[in-house]
């Protein structure tokens, strides 16, 4: 299915948007290596934000490439738009944070898309073997 295909790339576009972006934050912040500390800081933000990305990006999109070469039911489908959705939320809410220590509502929504939906491909991938 290509929704799949669709949100695996989507993703992957998201993931070195978030790296490019922590590139320029260091050029303009004249900060090579690490980070300040400052929670409410543009480079801790773009840091935090691709860093976040990447622990769970590889994983959907391997998820997303195995769905699209085996098929699945069509709630895994939707399963697959939602975390994509969600997954573009937390990043934006990360960066609409006044401080990565208080709440947000994208960053909360895409966090909870985020683990429902991993839970739910998860179980999808229990049914295939089962």
């Amino acid at each position: 299915m290509k929704i799949y295909l669709l949100c695996s790339a989507l993703l992957v576009i998201l993931y070195f948007l978030l790296a490019f972006n922590v590139s320029m934050v260091r050029g303009k912040t004249r900060i090579g290596v690490g980070s300040n500390t400052d929670p409410s800081g543009p480079l801790n933000k773009a840091i935090r934000a691709h860093g976040n990305a990447a622990e769970y990006l590889p994983l959907f999109v391997t998820i997303f490439l195995y769905f699209s070469l085996v098929g699945a039911s069509r709630w895994v489908a939707w399963v697959t738009v939602a975390v994509t959705i969600c997954r573009f939320s937390h990043a934006l809410g990360m960066y609409l944070s006044a401080d990565l220590n208080k709440a947000q509502p994208f960053r909360f929504i895409g966090a909870l898309g985020t683990y429902a939906g991993g839970i739910a491909l998860g179980v999808a991938l229990l049914l295939r073997c089962c």
